[in-house]
């Protein structure tokens, strides 16, 4: 099993299957992983494996970090697609996150203006307005939905430290108004979690109805890209993935399948 643990506070750029050429932002220290969900398929490992050591990194040093990051990049003609708040764990846990989003608009418009700040989150702080009012002034705002089973989100995401309440997140993300990008992880096995696949109709339908409640401007269906924690977890395959993504094209919001 190999594990990804993201440098602190930026890393790459890397190619992302979803946004492009992606410049990352990790709000969590750069030798472990701080996370509120603890997912078996998560490309960083379990949380138990990998308690960091140092802390988390500084409003400054986030814009000092992507200051420097940009201006080389732009002295060297290769600017991002897209400044992506990810890495080691939930980016708007972190205690200056709103702040941080301002920080980082405000270097895009110099440096970038063209590149889409986004963020990829498991949307366990949304319930906290100041939260929820920075991810408005983001051009992405990823939020997960993998499922709306809670007995599934409690085996597979695994919330950790907070009340995890999928209808109240549900909710929540009603209240963006449509300004937000639904991700959600389909995949399949036999673990000694049970059976995780929530590509059937019996997990996919549920899912649906909630996506149609929340009017997403997008959503994003994708599977298992690199190794994981739980070596039998099994990719969807892209016969599965287009069937999910072609239900939610029939509600007429746009859907996009990666492999």
């Amino acid at each position: 099993m190999s594990t990804i643990i993201y440098s602190s506070p930026i890393f790459g750029p890397v190619h992302s299957r979803r946004l492009g050429v992606s410049l990352g932002i990790n709000l969590q220290p750069g030798d472990g992983k701080i996370c509120t969900f603890d997912c078996i398929y998560c490309e960083c490992g379990f949380n138990a494996d990998h308690h960091p050591h140092l802390r988390r990194p500084t409003r400054k040093e986030v814009y000092e970090g992507l200051l420097q990051a940009l201006t080389k990049m732009k002295s060297e003609g290769h600017l991002p697609d897209v400044l992506t708040f990810a890495g080691n764990g939930e980016p708007t846990a972190h205690p200056n996150f709103p702040e941080i989003i301002d920080d980082t608009i405000r270097l895009r418009d110099l440096f970038a203006p063209s590149a889409k700040v986004s963020v990829l989150s498991n949307a366990t702080e949304i319930y906290k307005p100041e939260v929820r009012s920075a991810l408005m002034r983001v051009d992405n705002n990823i939020l997960k939905l993998d499922t709306v089973d809670a007995h599934y989100i409690h085996t597979v995401d695994r919330p950790v430290g907070t009340r995890y309440d999928v209808s109240r997140v549900i909710a929540d993300m009603e209240k963006f108004n449509g300004h937000i990008i639904i991700q959600s992880m389909f995949m399949k096995g036999i673990t000694k979690y049970g059976n995780v696949d929530n590509t059937t109709d019996n997990y996919v339908l549920p899912w649906l109805e909630a996506v149609k409640r929340i009017q997403p401007k997008e959503v994003m269906v994708y599977t298992i890209a690199r190794e994981t924690p739980d070596p039998l977890l099994e990719k969807a395959s892209p016969e599965e993935l287009n069937r999910i993504r072609d239900m939610v094209l029939a509600l007429g919001i746009p859907c996009k399948a990666s492999y």
